[in-house]
């Protein structure tokens, strides 16, 4: 079975990164790329190592009356960007978008695709998590099933490599400015704070009015670490129970007993967790990794796709993480 795949926004380090792992998907075939900037190019020239095949494709000035069939499409826009132009896209077309303007919005499944895979099998419309919300929501959700640790008090640390800004991250993301340097920013009001809150809510059935999450930017190129300082009375040793029995089965979540690195994930689909816990102090730290572009962005994306489209979800995404 071939599926005729659409990458809008490919120009763009998520957009990138889900052409680099369409072009090397057994069951679909890219026929459609477009961009903004980079309209009028070929693929070749945008991405030098594109394969082969894919090399002379044009890309296309981004407009959704003008699209060719397709049975996928993928949007990697800047949140704020996709909303209006992809409720023109016809029904029938499948959409999974990246960006941010359309997690939990009516009509849309929320894509945290190792956690609730059953919410978005079959459906034609998925948000796609934010890369922050990957690698918090993935190590918190078995904690706030089983009801481990306190939802309305939780303070989540996370610290993201460059190319999560995007490549039009602006002036103030180049060597110079990054090189050495670590980024606190988006303090009070970044733009995941509202799915996180919103599905920790959904996952522990209790309040997450006490939320707090400070991004940070480091001088790497992938990669995010989140760290989570909760309330609870649980060990060590019940959270990796509670991660091992939620996560039973599922191929991209790896439950370790030490902590996650960031380069353990490296230009792969998988998420780390890993959990340390004093009981006698109410304290439970929960830790989660993921690529920022793999897990974080097209990596998900391509296994909501996956799970879309009927096919299984590890399908084009079981190479191993790039080491070192």
């Amino acid at each position: 079975m071939s599926l005729r795949v659409g990458i809008v926004g490919i120009s763009g380090f998520g957009g990138g990164e889900a052409m680099r792992l369409v072009a090397g998907h057994p069951s679909f075939e890219l026929v459609y790329a477009a961009g903004e900037g980079s309209a009028g190019s070929r693929l070749g020239d945008r991405f030098p190592g594109a394969p082969a095949t894919l090399a002379e494709l044009v890309i296309q000035k981004w407009d959704p009356v003008t699209l060719p069939k397709l049975d996928v499409l993928f949007a990697s826009l800047p949140t704020g960007a996709s909303a209006e132009a992809l409720a023109r896209v016809p029904k029938e077309v499948k959409i999974v978008d990246i960006g941010g303007d359309h997690r939990y919005v009516e009509g849309w499944a929320y894509g945290l695709a190792d956690v609730w895979p059953d919410r978005i099998e079959g459906r034609t419309r998925v948000a796609n998590p934010g890369c922050f919300p990957a690698a918090t929501l993935t190590a918190l959700a078995p904690l706030l099933a089983d009801n481990l640790i306190e939802p309305g008090n939780i303070v989540i640390d996370a610290k993201t490599g460059i190319s999560g800004a995007g490549r039009g991250g602006g002036g103030t993301f180049g060597y110079a400015d990054s090189n050495e340097n670590l980024v606190p920013y988006g303090l009070l009001k970044h733009v995941h704070m509202p799915e996180m809150a919103t599905t920790i809510e959904r996952l522990s059935g209790g309040s997450a009015a006490g939320l707090v999450f400070a991004p940070h930017l480091v001088p790497m190129t992938r990669g995010v670490l989140a760290t989570m300082y909760c309330r609870g009375r649980a060990t060590t040793e019940q959270c990796l129970d509670a991660a091992r029995r939620f996560y039973a089965g599922r191929a991209f979540i790896r439950v370790t007993d030490r902590p996650p690195q960031t380069k353990w994930a490296t230009g792969s689909n998988l998420a780390f967790v890993s959990y340390a816990a004093d009981p006698e102090r109410n304290l439970v730290i929960a830790m989660g990794v993921v690529d920022n572009l793999g897990k974080g962005a097209a990596g998900q994306a391509v296994q909501n796709a996956n799970l879309i489209c009927g096919l299984p979800e590890t399908t084009g995404l079981e190479g191993a993480p790039v080491w070192p």
